[in-house]
């Protein structure tokens, strides 16, 4: 597997282990009719799983974008950031007003890895890279 390709292949990966996260966390609150974690829920399901294997897909298929810094600090912020999110997410749902913070700093930091994902795609990607296939 070439070097462009694997964070491609590791973030569909890791799209994957939130798809199975927030789908066993769905049935949780279905089969305990408690639906305290829904924003839970949505936002492991779209920002971990939709989000994550859409800009892993991307990078298969624009390998130009897949090999820059960019693509590279878009990974470790996505990945360090939503889990920051997420667990400031369940422990305000759950009560805990001193977990703000944290839904602040994991959403700021998801929103500038998605941001640096924007500006690697419109510098990076040509039709070259899909015509190649």
């Amino acid at each position: 597997m070439s070097s462009q390709s694997r964070i491609g292949v590791r973030l569909v990966r890791i799209a994957s282990v939130y798809l199975l996260a927030g789908l066993v966390l769905g049935l949780a609150m279905g089969l305990g009719k408690d639906f305290a974690l829904m924003s839970v829920h949505s936002h492991v399901l779209l920002l971990g799983w939709a989000t994550l294997a859409i800009t892993g897909i991307v990078y298969l298929l624009l390998p130009r974008c897949a090999g820059t810094r960019l693509a590279a600090a878009h990974f470790w912020l996505h990945n360090l950031g939503l889990p920051v999110m997420v667990a400031g997410l369940t422990a305000e749902a759950l009560g805990e007003p001193r977990a703000e913070p944290f839904v602040g700093l994991g959403s700021t930091v998801v929103v500038l890895a998605l941001g640096l994902f924007t500006v690697n795609v419109l510098r990076n990607a040509t039709a070259a890279d899909l015509v190649r296939g």
